[in-house]
């Protein structure tokens, strides 16, 4: 092959390749587990070493590492955002009886293991950043492999309607490592009836 249909051949890739990176919005598989894997180390030093970790000194002595799902790219969804009508607060019981107020401003639309969700997004009465939402959620794992009171994601809109959820980023709430705190219980909506075997398991005292 002649050099120049060689250099027209590697432009040619790279354009492609810059194409398809852009409309999947994607990362290569190498850093997109690298971020995980950085995140979940992250979670464990808050919970081992923080002042503000849920865990009492002497959780934290025998405490060696947090138990996750392996990474699975298929649990990073990108879902359509659909405004909740005549937005309202929503209140939202805890695990100790009291109560939080949200406002109910999203659902959140996808597909996954080919069925059709609906999840609703909150987003804290306080919240300075109009973008951030939050997201309890339970599922047929919840109370098997992961904890019985949900999980939690937090999320954040990337698109004029859109926004990525990924369920590797599922994390357990304070009171799944000590019952004194008090935790959001999810929305009935947000009751998932598939396994999402992806982010954090149970605690194991």
């Amino acid at each position: 092959m002649k050099p120049k249909n060689i250099l027209f051949l590697v432009v040619a890739t790279v354009i492609v390749a810059a194409i398809a990176y852009t409309l999947t919005g994607t990362e290569s598989p190498e850093a997109y587990k690298e971020k995980i894997e950085a995140e979940r180390e992250r979670q464990f030093k808050f919970i081992r070493y923080n002042i503000d970790s849920p865990l009492t000194e002497e959780q934290k002595s025998g405490f060696k590492e947090l138990d996750f799902y392996p990474i699975d790219p298929a649990f990073k969804v990108k879902a359509l955002m659909v405004p909740v009508e005549n937005k309202k607060v929503r209140v939202v019981p805890l695990t100790d009886g009291s109560e939080e107020r949200y406002i109910e401003h999203s659902y959140a639309e996808f597909e996954l293991k080919g069925k059709p969700q609906k999840l609703l997004l909150l987003q804290a009465i306080d919240e300075p950043d109009m973008r951030n939402f939050f997201l309890a959620f339970a599922d047929e794992t919840s109370g098997l492999e992961t904890y019985g009171g949900g999980r939690y994601i937090n999320a954040r809109q990337d698109g004029k309607n859109s926004i990525t959820l990924d369920f590797n980023l599922a994390y357990n709430p304070y009171c799944a490592y000590n019952p004194d705190f008090a935790c959001p219980i999810p929305p009935r909506e947000n009751i998932m009836e598939i396994a999402i075997e992806a982010g954090e398991k149970n605690y194991e005292k």
